[in-house]
């Protein structure tokens, strides 16, 4: 067995219970406390959006104040039909907002849970 075989091995034995026993009044009482399947669903679905770099980004300038399609393209260096594929997906999450005023389309986080959550993953990445 190789180094790295044995490692993970020990590693693999450091994850699991050395005996088998179930906790029955903390798994009902946590059991009571777990939401809907669809919940967790779209909680998946958020934090997939948000491991895209590009959509990072895109919510990162946003979170600074409102922006229109072309400034976005422009301050991330991407075309502004990538801008609008990443847009429509974050604004189907309610993400982020859009309003249009003549042929310019603005858009702007959608609330201050957004710019919270960036934020606190910003901070995360950024401790050390």
């Amino acid at each position: 067995m190789s180094t790295d075989e044995r490692i993970s091995a020990l590693s693999a034995a450091m994850d699991r219970c050395d005996e088998y026993c179930i906790h029955a009044d903390l798994v009902e009482g946590r059991r009571e406390r777990l939401l809907p399947m669809v919940t967790y669903q779209e909680l998946a679905q958020l934090f997939k959006a948000l491991g895209d770099p590009s959509r990072s980004r895109l919510l990162h300038a946003l979170s600074f104040g409102e922006l229109c399609v072309c400034d976005l393209a422009s301050l991330l260096d991407i075309s502004q039909s990538a801008v609008s594929h990443q847009l429509r997906l974050l604004r189907g999450l309610r993400l982020v907002k859009y309003r249009k005023e003549g042929k310019m389309v603005y858009y702007a986080l959608d609330d201050d849970h957004v710019r919270g959550l960036l934020g606190q993953g910003l901070e995360h990445v950024s401790h050390r």
